[in-house]
Parts: structure tokens; sequence; C-alpha cells
């Protein structure tokens, strides 16, 4: 109730509008790894601001370089790369949608993967590579199931000397995808020195591109979103979980039972990135 009320008082904030749907964009891939805000970073940025390091000649401005933040043009850069590749990985979903055969599961029996997963990977990694051969890259296939495996596999790329780092679920709804239905998408996020810097997630079955880079604000299709208006929690359409992992289910079906009289109606969309996605345009409240 709390977290709920919280986000409908930045809804009604101007000035935070672009702030709350920007750090919801940009959190969405880390969902994939097991963590569930920016915060998640925190462990591991403490040890690269402890060390000095040299602005990455390949993308980084003179700006950029004199005050240790990525310039417009920097991320602008960024985010054309994670658009294509992005679309990239969308449309390999869009010809290899329908009921599709499982290949293997990770934490367990309803946590999958199939065939068309690495290929959506290996495609954004290709597209990632060829416009900037010394980012680092932490994608699903490379890390193995359970949130602990994700936190080392993260704080060992951000102990690496590059400041760059890509982070992408190639098919956010991998349940949804097995099943055909259209609920899947990639998710790709870009982190510079430990903080999340830019965001995209690419809807293919309905063509709509979200998209978000620090401190400019979060768009669809080109056009700026805001999250929704409502101030009163009866109003609020809240997106909750199905999390694989028997934890995580306890806790979410906790939830529910304590929102579900109090809110106007709860979704279980199965994608995280499009319910993320989906509160930062405001077809969601939080």
């Amino acid at each position: 109730r709390d977290f709920c009320l919280a986000t409908m008082t930045l809804s009604r904030t101007a000035n935070l509008l672009a702030a709350a749907a920007l750090t919801l964009l940009l959190i969405s891939p880390l969902s994939v790894f097991g963590f569930s805000s920016p915060l998640s970073l925190e462990t591991s940025r403490s040890a690269i601001e402890s060390r000095h390091r040299p602005a990455n000649v390949l993308l980084m401005s003179s700006s950029s370089a004199d005050d240790g933040v990525p310039s417009k043009a920097d991320l602008d850069a960024i985010l054309e790369v994670a658009i294509d590749a992005s679309k990239k990985a969308g449309e390999i979903i869009i010809g290899n949608s329908g009921p599709t055969e499982v290949t293997k599961t990770k934490a367990n029996s309803k946590d999958l993967l199939t065939l068309i997963d690495p290929l959506c990977e290996k495609t954004i990694k290709d597209t990632v590579v060829e416009s900037f051969p010394d980012h680092d890259f932490l994608g699903e296939e490379d890390v193995p199931p359970g949130k602990e495996a994700s936190a080392a596999a993260l704080d060992a790329l951000l102990e690496k000397s590059n400041d760059w780092l890509w982070i992408v679920d190639p098919i956010d709804g991998t349940t949804n995808f097995v099943s055909g239905m259209p609920l899947c998408m990639p998710s790709v996020a870009v982190a510079y020195k430990g903080e999340v810097v830019v965001g995209v997630i690419y809807d293919p079955h309905r063509d709509e591109m979200f998209t978000a880079c620090k401190g400019q604000g979060a768009f669809m299709n080109g056009e700026r979103i805001h999250v929704g208006e409502q101030d009163d929690i009866g109003d609020a359409v809240v997106a909750m979980g199905s999390p694989p992992g028997p934890e995580s289910m306890e806790m979410s079906l906790r939830g529910i039972q304590v929102l579900m009289p109090k809110v106007r109606t709860i979704r279980m969309l199965g994608s995280a990135a499009l319910m993320f996605a989906w509160v930062a345009n405001g077809r969601l409240t939080c």
C-alpha cells in the first residue's frame, strides 16, 4: 500500500514525472538477474568509485571526461544502438511467435529457456559489439540461476576497468512466448560506472519502443510519456508478478492479499519489462 501511495504521489509532482518513468524503464532489464531496484547496483558501485580510471576514449567526449558524466551525445549514440538491437531481437520474436518448444529450465521447472532466447541475445550482443567493441555485456545466457549468482556476475563485470556495461534480457516473458501470448519482448539497459543511464524496452507485438536516458525523460515511439495521475489508492491499477522462486512467489501472494481489497484491480502480465513500461506511460499505476 505504501509503495502504491508513493508512486501516485510522484505522479502528482510535475518535476518528478520524468524521473519516475525513467527509473521504471531503466531498472527493468535487471529483473531477469534477480534485482528489483537501482539500489541493487550500489553493492558494486563503491568498488568502482574507489578507483580513478581514464575515460573511455571510444565514446567519451571532452565534456564527459571533465565531470565524469556521459554527455547527451554519448547517451544518444548508445540509445541509437540499443534501439537498433532491440528491433532486431523483436523481429526474431515475431518471426517465431506461437507455441514454442522449451529447451531447458533454469532455477526450476517454471523458469524457462527456448532456442530463441540465445538467438535474440546473440543478435543484440553482435549489434552492440559492432559499434562498441570495448563495452562489457551481461546477458541471461551468461548468468547461472539464482540472485546470488546474478550478483556475483554483475560484481565481476563492474570490477573490471571498463566503465560501460550492457545488461540484457533477450526475451522478458519467456513463458508467455512459449505459450504464444503476445506479451514478451527484449529489454536492454546500459550502465556507466555502475549507474544505469540508458534503458530500452521494445514491444514488437504492438511496435511500441519505450526509451529513456538519464536526465532526458522517458518516451514511447519518440513521444514523451508520464506516469498515471491517480491520487487515490482505490483508483490504482496495480501490476504484480508470478515469480518462479518459492520465496518470491510467497511474497507476491501476500502482496495480493493486502492490495486486492484496496485497489481498483491487479494485473499479472507475465513480463516485468512490459509492466514497468506501462507504469511509465500510465497504463498501470504501479
